[in-house]
């Protein structure tokens, strides 16, 4: 199981091709939660969302051979892996599924890859990546179930962690990757909340269950949470050192969405709010004194449809 020595050698190795993304602290009040707030504007990062710091370093560490790379994504990895292809040198072929927005399809095709829209759930645009990488011995580029890619996605919860003080992470789950990577980083110190939407809880039925389970996905963060099933040495992560995991409502992601933009002038797709809205919606509750902070972590929305 990776550990912050990981996180931090992956970190050295990342940061002269990652942007260093804004932290702000805001009152207690703002944007409608009770306890001071510490924010992370990974939306603002290069690709638009975290993703850039796992793909960065699965291709940094690896030797990527002609052929290029493959990845399968619900969008967001799939730009991530897209972009850092194109910064060094690479091929990609993107596998995403038919429910992926036309702006996440768009941003992918402007950073020069060839794009492939299969089945209806990332499932079913991974097992065609895979297929598709036997065919031509690309390398693949696993959206999050890779130790190698969380451990990139963990370098944002060291800086966060440089930029402002705070007791509790609120991070968003989809696949796991982000929460193993932020939680390998700082869970020993910090108190790791996992945030989910109703209609993607692969780490909360998880661990209801033991193990990784299938679920079926649905709802308004489908495409970037879409995985339906948690990665395997995400889980692991997650069992050891995530506290808590909670379910938010799509209306709540709605609400949350709405208030970055009104109060902040801040852009967020469904994802990349979902931790915010546990706040607003009291999902989570902060204890007095405790200092909380969250990930804005993604913002490749249609900004007619984020707002």
């Amino acid at each position: 199981m990776i550990g912050r020595s990981d996180v931090e050698a992956a970190w050295r190795l990342i940061r002269p091709h990652v942007r260093r993304t804004p932290a702000i602290e805001l009152s207690a009040g703002a944007l409608g939660v009770a306890a001071p707030l510490a924010l992370k504007l990974e939306s603002l990062q290069l690709s638009g969302s975290f993703k850039g710091r796992g793909a960065f370093h699965k291709l940094l560490a690896s030797k990527v051979p002609a052929a290029g790379i493959v990845a399968a994504s619900g969008g967001n990895h799939g730009a991530a892996a897209a972009f850092a292809a194109r910064a060094l040198g690479h091929k990609a072929e993107i596998f995403v599924p038919t429910i992926a927005s036309a702006a996440k399809v768009a941003r992918l095709k402007d950073y020069g890859a060839v794009v492939h829209q299969v089945g209806a759930v990332y499932a079913e645009a991974r097992a065609a990546s895979e297929k598709r990488a036997a065919e031509t011995g690309a390398l693949v580029v696993p959206a999050y179930e890779d130790p190698v890619v969380f451990a990139g996605a963990g370098s944002v919860a060291l800086e966060f962690a440089e930029q402002a003080g705070f007791d509790t992470l609120l991070v968003a789950v989809g696949g796991g990757g982000l929460i193993a990577g932020c939680a390998a980083a700082i869970g020993e110190s910090t108190k790791i909340v996992a945030v989910e939407t109703e209609g993607t809880p692969t780490l909360y039925e998880a661990r209801r269950a033991g193990r990784p389970v299938d679920v079926r996905i649905s709802g308004i963060a489908a495409d970037a949470l879409g995985a339906s099933r948690i990665g395997v040495p995400n889980f692991e992560v997650a069992q050891k050192l995530v506290r808590e995991s909670v379910l938010v409502s799509d209306d709540a992601v709605r609400e949350a969405q709405r208030a970055l933009w009104e109060e902040l002038r801040v852009i967020a797709e469904p994802a990349g709010a979902t931790g915010l809205a546990a706040l607003m919606a009291g999902v989570y509750r902060p204890a007095p004194g405790e200092r909380v902070a969250t990930l804005i972590c993604g913002a490749n929305a249609d900004p007619g449809l984020a707002v």
